[in-house]
């Protein structure tokens, strides 16, 4: 890079001059009240020999033009950067696809210092803080992509038998118990009936669409997956271009899938040290669909070229990762690029920050990924909603506490549950976590409790994990983006967010006693209870949600009274329901149980209705407004209206419907 090259001659020159001194005479910086409120971070898991300024707008603009930096005090930072034997310094973020935007956000003020040589990451940030146009130092810390075991599975070996409830032909959707769960107890010994995410019934709504775009933030997606591929997000000028130019302009070459923000190339999946993470995430969002061949992804379409798209934003690259500076980049790319979702499988141990304190993620503006994700946030990639959703899973660590950025409270943290619909073993609870979704968990005996999605090379694995559950709502929220824009309609940020964390299925009933665990260590589910978030996200609410449907929770193989007035207005309005005023469907029928005929309470005015199989469907009830009977000809009276209630149908359910 010409511009840092120019720079580093500026700071050797400086360095030269500074080295006459008597290195007696030179005493190591003292950690005083304005320097350590400067540093945001500490430097456990930090990049050896890195360091991230945030300068004020002058010297970024210095920077910026490779320019000597001599003017308004900025000699200062060239001579602690030749102090501390700087060797090249580079910009964070892209300035080249917006960069009017980029500056409106500041992301020009960020900066990645690398220095040689064995001087410690605290002397080095300690004399590059005492320098007044430095707002900002931070270590570029590791990022923790969580451990995951794929057991990689020939679909030859499993059952291919077609799901019942689904009219798609994905042989191995029967596997995927996380969509639709039966009960199943060759897949686990204590799978529960409707523990799942109750996708069947949103699918008859939309598969996704091709103008949702989520980012993967992860490692690289095997975006040649024959199962996957069809469903990439595909940057047209740089497939149609020459090989190693920027076609279209936007400051990266070849990101054709993406961008590798590890190794500033090309996006990858390789062995050995890839373990196919990346591409086991995208699947469950986006795994093409009734394509006849291995599984199915929530939001992957309906195999007549729809689905939404999945865009590779790699930070782990084999065995390395990018640090927090990288994946800020990865963050930026992914806002300037179209995507809507951030989906975000990594983060750092629960407890362990890396922050030098809580409070400094909250200010946010001395923290890279806080601005970048901000910026993100803030950018409306499609109509249906003003900005964009992140989603990040709580982290594996069984602690009671997400880990960051998950723990945020702008961004939402997902909690693994299990195929008994009880927590994972590994799961973080309690304080930053914000909703459920199914993580998968291995037992001794069978692999087949783990969530099945796509392996690399064109395989298939499970894991586990709340890196498994975190898609699940991922591939929701982008399921749910699709059907605001068949409807027309259009959601801020905070509104979207609150229709994902409220169409939940409740789950503290089952969090009692004692439960076995893989680990051979007994879990006290006491514990998790009023602690996994709000719920198990469910698809079918969200689609309802967005739809303006109220949503009716309806205990199995029980006798329901549907009071229609409670659903409607303050739960006291002056609405009567017509005598055999409910309209239930022939496949409403079938899709939940419900035999003979609906039995009406002329008295209190009520439905009562028995369901007898797990599922969801729309009903409508006619009511006559402003008065006892229907007007019309010359009789004086009410107005027929007609309400769609949805009705949800699983097992445990109480009336109450359980989210709060």
């Amino acid at each position: 890079m010409n511009k840092a090259k120019h720079l580093l001659f500026v700071l050797a020159a400086i360095f030269a001059v500074s080295c006459v001194s008597d290195p007696a005479e030179q005493t190591a910086p003292t950690l005083d009240a304005l320097v350590a409120k400067k540093i945001v971070n500490t430097s456990v898991d930090a990049h050896a020999g890195e360091l991230i300024l945030c300068v004020d707008t002058e010297t970024a603009d210095l920077l910026l033009r490779g320019e000597a930096v001599t003017r308004s005090g900025a000699t200062e930072l060239d001579m602690a950067l030749a102090e501390i034997g700087a060797s090249n310094i580079e910009p964070v973020f892209n300035m080249q696809a917006d960069p009017e935007r980029a500056r409106e956000y500041g992301l020009h003020q960020w900066f990645v210092v690398k220095y040689d040589g064995d001087l410690k990451l605290e002397t080095a940030a300690a004399t590059v803080a005492k320098v007044a146009s430095v707002e900002g130092v931070q270590y570029n810390t590791a990022i923790t992509k969580p451990h995951v075991e794929a057991v990689e599975v020939d679909p030859a070996v499993v059952a291919v038998t077609r799901a019942e409830k689904s009219d798609f032909n994905d042989p191995l959707l029967d596997m995927q118990w996380h969509y639709n769960n039966t009960g199943n107890t060759s897949i686990y010994p204590t799978a529960l009936e409707g523990a799942d995410i109750n996708l069947f019934p949103a699918w008859k709504l939309t598969t996704g669409r091709r103008d949702i775009i989520v980012a993967v933030v992860d490692e690289g997606v095997d975006y040649d997956h024959a199962d996957l591929a069809a469903n990439m997000w595909v940057n047209e000028k740089e497939l149609n271009g020459e090989d190693g130019v920027d076609d279209d302009g936007n400051g990266f070459k070849d990101d054709i899938y993406g961008h590798n923000f590890v190794t500033n190339g090309s996006v990858t999946s390789s062995r050995p040290n890839d373990d196919g993470h990346g591409t086991h995430v995208a699947g469950t969002v986006a795994a093409v669909n009734n394509n006849g061949l291995g599984v199915a992804g929530v939001a992957g379409g309906s195999g007549n070229g729809d689905g939404v798209r999945i865009m590779s934003c790699q930070i782990f690259s084999n065995s390395q990762e990018g640090g927090v500076s990288a994946t800020a980049r990865a963050i930026q790319y992914a806002a300037d690029n179209g995507a809507s979702v951030l989906q975000c499988s990594w983060g750092f141990p629960a407890q362990s920050t890396g922050l030098a304190n809580d409070n400094n993620f909250e200010s946010g503006n001395t923290i890279v990924e806080y601005k970048a994700i901000q910026y993100f946030i803030e950018k409306k990639n499609c109509d249906a909603l003003e900005g964009g959703i992140v989603i990040f899973a709580a982290g594996n660590d069984g602690k009671n506490q997400a880990g960051y950025p998950a723990a945020y409270n702008d961004y939402i943290a997902v909690t693994g549950i299990a195929p008994d619909g009880k927590p994972g073993y590994y799961t973080n609870y309690d304080r930053g976590c914000n909703i459920a979704a199914p993580g998968g968990e291995q037992l001794h005996t069978t692999n087949t409790g783990m969530v099945y999605s796509l392996g690399r090379d064109d395989k298939y694995a499970y894991m586990q994990g709340t890196s498994m559950a975190c898609p699940h709502v991922s591939g929701i929220a982008a399921l749910g983006l699709s059907y605001a824009l068949d409807l027309g309609k259009t959601f801020t940020v905070d509104e979207f967010k609150t229709i994902l964390l409220t169409s939940v299925n409740e789950i503290d009933s089952r969090l009692t006693g004692l439960r076995d665990s893989p680990t051979g260590t007994a879990m006290n589910l006491n514990n998790y209870r009023g602690k996994m978030g709000t719920g198990v996200i469910d698809a079918y609410r969200v689609l309802m949600s967005i739809r303006g449907t109220t949503c009716v929770a309806v205990p199995l193989n029980e006798e329901f009274v549907l009071d229609a007035n409670k659903y409607l207005g303050d739960g006291k309005v002056d609405l009567r329901v017509v005598k055999n005023g409910l309209i239930i469907s022939d496949e409403v029928r079938e899709e939940l149980g419900i035999e003979g005929d609906v039995v009406y309470n002329d008295k209190d005015r009520t439905f009562s209705i028995t369901c007898t199989k797990p599922g969801s469907g729309i009903v409508t009830v006619q009511l006559i407004a402003g008065g006892i009977s229907q007007g019309g000809g010359l009789n004086i009276g009410g107005m027929l209206i007609e309400k769609e209630l949805a009705l949800i149908v699983r097992p445990g359910t109480t009336e109450a419907g359980g989210w709060l």
